[in-house]
């Protein structure tokens, strides 16, 4: 590993320095007047809940609506690259990065912890009472909405428009890009402010997912050894992780990644079976063919909840803080996303980044899912009590606690937390640090300065661990929201640059009638 400052020259200084020196005044401020700073995150969290709820509602369900489209246009024809381009990554290599460098942390985190939350405390519009098969089949539903394809969706459809347009019509890597039908180069530093937003939004959804990794591992690492899951037990794993991640970013783009996605998604693969074969199939199997008879003639109701004005408090709570947490990270992932797609039809891009993700997330939740719920309604594992008393990273403890071969298991479950989280920060550091830079990245193998991706990688271990010592869960919630809110008005701009790329795919196909 070689570090030098070379790279000081080629950065956008537009586009790195007002993100990171607003990161350090905002740590800083956190640090010298913790109170106050609470106050004001929670005030300003409250303000975009209150403000924002059927934005996020309604732009997240037009995404999905996106993906369906697709199908049924001349674009999914279209080759990523040109006729002549070749894939840059098999199917498996594929599957696995864009697995593990999206919701993989997600699912590991909240997989069974959320099940309990819907279960112990449903809305009144689930027309459930607590503890009851009703608010079980609603957490199962809930479970496929929030974590399947609308997510997803909310990763493709930018991803797909940056990569027409960064290969097929060799636009700039740049988040302009992805808008730009709509977004004339003449308005180039309009691009650069958007990269600059961007960046700063993505570190704020990276520093919250990476603090419930957080929790996660010392939540584990307690349970094993019985050391307490104190501050300096959190800022250990806190190190260990930015460490990994940055090692792997410094190795280039496909060396490190490669490799560790690879490894996680087999890691996925072996727990999930593990549970299945000794957990309750039956109530997984119930879990999944009900489940996803709810979940689809519900969905538009679902997702459309925020917009509704029922059980506000409840979906700015959950439904919301999730579509504001995708947001954070998509602008940027779609960036590495539509880059690594280079070879493939859009047709596959979209088999690959929504339908097959979206179809293991479905699997894993009728797994993960459907085992904490049949635990805490059968009285085999008190759950609730171990989320209200130790947090929601104690629960799945408690479920492998229950099952076999518990000491071989849960250190297994603890590695593949690690690498969830190094995996996508991997990813998205590589993103970050080639969107500070000017260089030409149209070449695959093309690197990006070393020190960038240290000074991303430590800024985003610093928010992180700052907030969930200040506020734990409830800060990384609040971290989710303000870093998915300037994305909002992003993901619009890019649904109609896809209406834009939709309509010329019509239009060359016609084109190619008449000359026919």
């Amino acid at each position: 590993m070689q570090f030098n400052l070379k790279g000081l020259t080629s950065i956008r200084p537009l586009v790195f320095w007002p993100p990171f020196t607003l990161l350090i005044v905002a740590l800083a401020i956190s640090i010298l007047k913790p109170e106050e700073f609470v106050i004001f995150v929670n005030n300003l969290n409250n303000w975009v809940l209150s403000t924002f709820n059927s934005a996020f509602s309604i732009v997240t369900f037009l995404l999905v609506i996106c993906c369906i489209i697709v199908f049924f246009t001349p674009l999914k024809n279209v080759r990523i690259g040109g006729e002549d381009a070749k894939p840059i990554l098999t199917r498996w290599q594929w599957f696995s990065i864009v697995l593990c460098t999206t919701v993989a942390t997600g699912i590991l985190f909240w997989g069974t912890a959320e099940p309990i939350f819907h279960i112990t405390a449903p809305p009144g519009y689930a027309d459930a009472q607590p503890e009851t098969e009703a608010a079980g089949r609603f957490a199962m539903k809930m479970m496929f909405l929030h974590w399947s394809f609308t997510p997803y969706a909310i990763y493709t459809i930018p991803a797909l428009c940056f990569a027409i347009g960064f290969y097929n019509q060799k636009k700039p890597f740049s988040l302009r890009t992805m808008i730009s039908p709509i977004l004339n180069e003449r308005y180039k530093i309009w691009g650069d402010v958007l990269d600059a937003v961007c960046l700063y939004a993505l570190i704020l959804g990276m520093a919250a997912s990476l603090g419930a990794g957080i929790l996660t591992l010392g939540g584990g690492v307690s349970f094993l050894t019985n050391i307490p899951n104190s501050w300096w037990l959190l800022a250990l794993i806190t190190l260990l992780i930015v460490a990994a991640f940055v090692v792997s970013a410094i190795s280039g783009l496909f060396k490190g990644i490669k490799r560790l996605s690879s490894i996680n998604a087999i890691l996925f693969f072996i727990l999930a079976g593990y549970v299945l074969v000794f957990g309750p199939t039956g109530a997984m199997a119930k879990s999944l063919f009900v489940g996803v008879k709810d979940y689809i003639f519900s969905f538009a109701e679902m997702s459309l909840l925020g917009a509704s004005g029922n059980e506000k408090e409840w979906s700015e709570s959950w439904s919301t803080f999730y579509w504001a947490n995708w947001m954070a990270w998509a602008p940027v992932s779609a960036l590495f996303l539509g880059r690594i797609s280079k070879g493939y039809t859009v047709k596959e891009f979209m088999l690959f980044n929504w339908v097959i993700p979206s179809v293991f997330a479905i699997l894993w939740m009728s797994i993960f899912s459907g085992t904490s719920s049949f635990f805490e309604l059968n009285g085999l594992a008190d759950l609730s009590g171990a989320l209200n008393n130790e947090g929601p990273e104690a629960v799945m403890y408690k479920i492998l606690d229950v099952l076999p071969f518990t000491s071989w298991v849960i250190p297994l479950f603890l590695v593949a937390v690690f690498l969830s989280f190094v995996t996508a920060a991997d990813s998205n550091t590589e993103a970050m640090s080639a969107l500070s830079q000017s260089n030409d990245l149209h070449d695959i193998n093309a690197k990006t300065p070393t020190f960038i991706k240290i000074l991303w990688g430590m800024a985003i271990g610093a928010v992180s661990y700052t907030m969930i010592n200040f506020s734990g869960i409830e800060g990384i919630k609040q971290l989710s929201n303000l870093g998915g809110l300037p994305i909002l008005l992003l993901e619009i701009l890019v649904m109609i640059s896809f209406v834009y790329l939709v309509k010329q795919s019509f239009e060359k196909q016609k084109k190619a009638f008449r000359e026919s």
